[in-house]
């Protein structure tokens, strides 16, 4: 029963990120004038439709995406055109690509008010780690620290000249500072200052990826049912620095998959994304919400990736009509349209296969 009641929350977490991007579509559609004939969750044929406010409101069974279908556009059909005057077709491509846009932009401010939220709420360490206050929790043996004479309970406030207010800031002035590298901490009620020489070494990256760097052999202090505060304006920058952090991380790890400098192995399907909420679930609605901004952010930026039959493919055909004055050759928009869909469903395909190969070397 309890496995039952955490796919439920699953799908509605899911859905919920599905409805907000396709609501940014909707939004700056109706806002542009185009009649939008279908507003969906999930694909396939509905189970549920009511028609609302000139649209048909739906819920579909195949719960990994959705849709809003506009007047003129269906991605089944790309040559089907309709040039009314509440038709996208009859929209300038700079008004059609602010429509497309409208979907990614409404996931990355989901996650940005999300992270706000969790913020504002007081965040737990697993959803702020990076934000712990700068005090020696543990000082490795043999380190550099050990050598200059760090100790637990030490309180770094600057490195190199660079004040620390944040854990991870310590780890971004280590990188850049130059050797010997000055630091200076609070003991008690005395200020020090120590130099030291750092240590490079082996370090596996957020993409499992082997690299060099700087270390100086300390750790955080850290309880487990910690939970971090933020003041009004910390908790804007929390969230935008997140909000970006989260962006990017999804970019390169899209590029490095794509260039062959992470394994293929590390693409996920509809399993790991359901898993990977109900696991997130489970531990409270804070680590729900947490895993639902990552979710967001990579649905917003992987629908700008230049596949057609994705947000980004339709951006690329009104970019070309809006630097060449004239709309894509039919047969060649067919035929991409096609190998949009060949991809993308080949990309789901594999996704499954890598979840069961996972589900079946766990066991």
């Amino acid at each position: 029963m309890e496995i039952l009641i955490y796919i439920i929350v699953a799908i509605l977490a899911l859905s919920v990120i599905v409805f907000v991007h396709e609501l940014g579509h909707f939004l700056v559609a109706r806002a542009f004038g185009v009649k939008v004939e279908r507003f969906s969750i999930g694909f396939g044929k509905p189970f549920y439709k009511k028609e609302w406010a000139g649209t048909e409101w739906a819920f579909a069974p195949i719960l990994l995406g959705g849709y809003v279908k506009m007047k003129g556009q269906d991605d089944s059909n790309p040559l089907e055109k309709n040039y009314e005057p509440d038709s996208y077709s009859a929209k300038k491509p700079w008004q059609r690509i602010l429509i497309l846009l409208a979907g990614p932009l409404a996931n990355i401010i989901l996650a940005f008010f999300i992270y706000f939220v969790i913020a504002i709420n007081g965040a737990p360490v697993v959803a702020a780690s990076s934000y712990l206050k700068p005090v020696v929790g543990k000082v490795m043996p043999n380190s550099p620290a050990q050598k200059a004479g760090l100790k637990e309970g030490d309180i770094i406030l600057e490195i190199d000249g660079k004040k620390i207010k944040y854990w991870y800031e310590i780890g971004e002035a280590i990188q850049s500072a130059k050797e010997p590298i000055k630091i200076k901490i609070k003991r008690g009620d005395k200020i020090l200052t120590l130099y030291l020489n750092s240590r490079v070494e082996d370090r596996k990256n957020e993409f499992n990826e082997t690299i060099k760097r700087k270390i100086i052999g300390i750790a955080p202090k850290v309880s487990p049912n910690e939970v971090i505060e933020f003041n009004l304006i910390e908790a804007i920058k929390y969230a935008f620095n997140e909000t970006a952090k989260a962006t990017f991380l999804i970019t390169k790890g899209v590029q490095k998959i794509s260039t062959g400098e992470v394994d293929s192995k590390n693409i996920g399907g509809a399993i790991t994304i359901f898993d990977i909420i109900m696991k997130f679930a489970k531990e409270g609605f804070i680590y729900l919400i947490f895993i639902m901004a990552l979710i967001s952010v990579n649905l917003g930026v992987l629908n700008l990736l230049p596949i057609p039959a994705l947000d980004g493919g339709h951006i690329m055909f009104n970019l070309y009509e809006l630097v060449t004055g004239k709309e894509l050759n039919e047969k060649v928009l067919y035929i991409l349209t096609l190998f949009g869909w060949a991809f993308l469903i080949s990309l789901m395909v594999f996704g499954l296969y890598n979840d069961i190969n996972r589900i079946w070397g766990e066991r």
